[in-house]
């Protein structure tokens, strides 16, 4: 009767969960209150006892404890593997099984483990979502944890049929049933202590943060690791395909930029000489307009080598500034401004004064 009742309960279950809407936390409102009783028991009854047994126990004892009831939840994982038709994933995990009862000491030491032989962990929540039955409304279960409707009924089923601390229950060994129950209860917690910790510090909503985690997590373990596309994707909505990237231009179009906003630069500053109607000489440099300019620093080195070529007396040249007090001088006065009239004239007298040379040069 009792296993006829657990599959009619799955069968309700499961139509349950194919009925189920696309969001994901229906009963949130449920959820969040009954995560609300889960952790006050936590935080003020489980939490400290668990935080005692790990001051207390050895690391040996508490690894050997956690060790056995993993053998143990071995056999609903073979179960399950056979339900899934995983042949070879069956044998492996019978063969640690074998290997932890035996040379383990009733899978208190993880010889499979040290041999390298792989572990697997399959229920048979995994065993309906392997073969299509959807993961229905998230459920948090009082005491139990995070859930849904397809793991609950999953659970259910284990605990009835293949978990080994049932048996002790039907066989009327009652207080020895709760017993161990209580002490695997507190393994697990036991072995959440920092992952606890980690969610309450790290998360703003420790209950949202639970259920996707939850969610994630089981649909990896239904596909072999692989987690599907819609729960990674986050629930924000993508941004306007129409807003333009500016920060993606080719280079063409970028340097075009670059023309444009230097262009009025250019144009300002000529402007600015053509304003100021003169532009400020600097020594020993030509200068290139329409007309072919001759700089005075030019000119008087003209005169000098015409003036060692016909040797005129050091008198008859215009009186010249060496570099320095030309410096200084340009230093003490205001920039001088050379206009077109002024060009012109220093122009003249230069070749004035070549034609002056060359007229006296046949005389000597």
């Amino acid at each position: 009767m009792k296993t006829l009742r657990a599959i009619v309960l799955t069968a309700v279950l499961v139509s349950v969960s194919g009925c189920a809407t696309t969001n994901k936390d229906p009963l949130e409102g449920i959820n969040r209150g009954i995560y609300k009783f889960n952790d006050v028991a936590d935080r003020y009854a489980m939490k400290p006892v668990a935080k005692a047994y790990k001051a207390v126990a050895p690391t040996p004892v508490r690894t050997g404890i956690s060790n056995f009831f993993s053998n143990l939840g071995t056999l609903t994982t073979v179960v399950n593997d056979l339900l899934q038709l995983k042949f070879a994933q069956a044998f492996t995990d019978a063969g640690r099984f074998v290997i932890n009862s035996t040379f383990g000491i009733a899978g208190f030491i993880d010889v499979a483990s040290m041999d390298n032989v792989p572990k697997h962990q399959e229920d048979f929540g995994q065993t309906l979502g392997y073969w299509g039955v959807g993961s229905g409304a998230y459920l948090v279960l009082p005491i139990v944890g995070p859930s849904t409707v397809r793991d609950a009924s999953g659970l259910f089923i284990d605990t009835v049929t293949s978990d080994p601390i049932t048996y002790l229950h039907n066989t009327g060994q009652i207080r020895a049933h709760n017993q161990v129950r209580a002490v695997q209860l507190l393994d697990k917690r036991t072995q959440l202590l920092d992952a606890t910790d980690l969610v309450d510090n790290a998360s703003i909503d420790p209950y949202a943060f639970m259920r996707d985690a939850y969610l994630q997590r089981r649909a990896s373990l239904i596909q072999d690791g692989l987690v599907p596309k819609e729960l990674l994707e986050d629930e924000f909505e993508p941004a306007d395909e129409d807003t333009p990237n500016h920060s993606e231009q080719t280079p063409a179009t970028t340097d075009a930029v670059l023309l444009q906003s230097a262009a009025p630069i250019e144009g300002t500053a000529t402007e600015n000489a053509v304003t100021e109607g003169a532009q400020v000489a600097q020594p020993a440099q030509a200068v290139d307009a329409s007309e072919s300019v001759v700089s005075e620093a030019t000119a008087a080195e003209m005169v000098i080598e015409l003036s060692e070529s016909a040797e005129i007396a050091p008198e008859a040249l215009p009186p010249m500034l060496d570099q320095s007090q030309a410096d200084q001088a340009a230093a003490e006065q205001e920039p001088v401004v050379e206009n077109e009239a002024a060009t012109a004239a220093m122009v003249a007298g230069v070749d004035e004064t070549l034609l002056t040379l060359d007229a006296a040069a046949p005389a000597q």
